[in-house]
């Protein structure tokens, strides 16, 4: 599959650029996808979640009323899980949720979200770029010349160009990652996904190691 690579202000450069069928073109997994995306979102909670039981709160050492003649059910401590204020039962723990994928299933996974997006058509390529200092107004004028301000776009580079970096954080619905970085989470969780041209080699790489 060949891409126009497109210039900063939107018209087209002349150049293609060759995707790899071995990364781009297989039959994407949507298991895999999943399984990765799960995993992904599994170890981006904290796990510190906790309430406490009728042996942790505070109180309930004298019973609460006398055991009979009182037309209540008879009750030895105020902290019981049935009684206002008492202690919770079966209620969260800490714990650890991450969880951890083969890497072969990771590498598949991967594949096929760029594939699926390459089949759908969401795959842009433009020249690589940079700018002097951190600019959000002309990383903006740059998406708007690709048409782009609109979607929620994934900016892959080849390098961990700071200042393009700064240029698109402020800006809603715009992530930028190096390309070798970008998990499947990251991929799958934009509508489109825009390659800086030298960042096209740097993700076949990436799967040949």
């Amino acid at each position: 599959m060949e891409l126009e690579v497109y210039k900063k202000d939107g018209s087209k450069s002349g150049e293609t650029v060759k995707l790899s069928p071995d990364v781009f073109g297989i039959e994407p997994s949507q298991h895999a996808i999943y399984m990765a995306v799960r995993s992904y979102l599994d170890n981006q909670r904290q796990g510190t979640h906790k309430v406490k039981t009728r042996a942790e709160v505070r109180g309930g050492g004298k019973k609460p009323f006398k055991q009979k003649g009182t037309g209540n059910a008879r009750q030895g401590t105020s902290r019981s899980p049935v009684m206002t204020g008492g202690g919770s039962i079966f209620g969260p723990k800490p714990r650890d949720y991450s969880s951890e994928l083969p890497a072969q299933m990771k590498k598949l996974a991967r594949k096929s979200a760029l594939s699926a997006k390459a089949k759908e058509g969401q795959i842009k390529v433009v020249e690589d770029f940079s700018f002097d200092s951190p600019k959000t107004k002309e990383m903006t004028a740059v998406l708007k010349a690709l048409q782009l301000d609109s979607s929620k776009t994934l900016v892959l580079t080849a390098t961990g160009d700071v200042n393009v970096y700064k240029s698109g954080r402020n800006i809603p619905r715009v992530q930028v990652l190096r390309a070798d970085k970008a998990s499947t989470y990251d991929l799958v969780n934009n509508q489109v996904i825009l390659f800086q041209k030298s960042a096209v080699e740097v993700l076949h790489n990436t799967f040949k190691q």
